[in-house]
């Protein structure tokens, strides 16, 4: 049994989804059916149901990378092998607005606990791209048209300055959060499937409020019932 998410194997499915805010997690839960608690240690809730009869697992995975890749290590020890995050963003593009979704294709770093894994030089810090496209598609079933394109991945969340954010949109970045980088480069370094859905808190170009829980339950959900989507369209290998 792992040393955070206290389950068994067998408790944890094959296809999850990943959220930094337990409410989120709760939230997500309501979505499956049969939904399960597994886990309620150190704050990593985590939740298994089904969706379309496939079981799916939902779990916190905290705030930052080294909290993201405490949980992903453990999911994936658990016989996870599908992992999409589920969370926020910043949007670094005056159009893009609060409530859209960002689907990253790449995570920038340049810092964070993949350096401790690859001492070298830096890993691959791209999504799926079967599991990418599936989330997609999904999103645009639903009549939504995402942004699509990279996010930075940053440490520090109270040293996101103006300077940084525009610095990062004139390097292409179209989004900016904490945990996509270290997702992805572990699901490079350990065979996992990984991408991610993020929904617009706020806008670092246009200064805009950030958005709370209550405001983005509309849009976690629609983004939820996508990823779900994505995640029972694709194989497991």
């Amino acid at each position: 049994m792992p040393a955070h998410i206290k389950a068994n194997r067998g408790e944890i499915a094959e296809r999850v989804i990943i959220a930094g805010d337990p409410a989120r997690v709760e939230q997500l839960s309501r979505l499956m059916e049969c939904s399960r608690l597994v886990n309620a240690n150190r704050g990593f809730i985590t939740f298994t149901g089904k969706y379309k009869s496939f079981d799916i697992s939902v779990a916190c995975h905290g705030i930052g990378g080294p909290s993201a890749a405490i949980v992903f290590e453990e999911l994936v020890s658990l016989g996870a092998k599908l992992i999409v995050r589920l969370g926020t963003t910043g949007g670094l593009r005056r159009e893009i607005k609060r409530g859209e979704f960002i689907i990253p294709t790449f995570a920038g770093y340049v810092s964070g606990p993949l350096a401790h894994y690859c001492r070298d030089f830096p890993p691959c810090t791209a999504p799926d791209l079967d599991l990418t496209l599936a989330i997609i598609g999904a999103v645009k079933k639903r009549n939504i048209q995402p942004y699509i394109g990279p996010v930075f991945s940053n440490d520090a969340f109270y040293a996101e300055s103006e300077s940084l954010a525009e610095r990062l949109s004139v390097l292409g970045y179209i989004g900016i959060e904490m945990e996509c980088a270290t997702i992805f480069g572990l699901g490079m370094l350990r065979n996992v499937k990984t991408a991610s859905l993020l929904v617009v808190s706020n806008n670092l170009i246009e200064k805009s409020e950030l958005a709370d829980a209550r405001e983005l339950q509309q849009f976690i959900e629609i983004a939820g019932l996508s990823v779900m989507d994505a995640l029972t369209s694709i194989n497991v290998k």
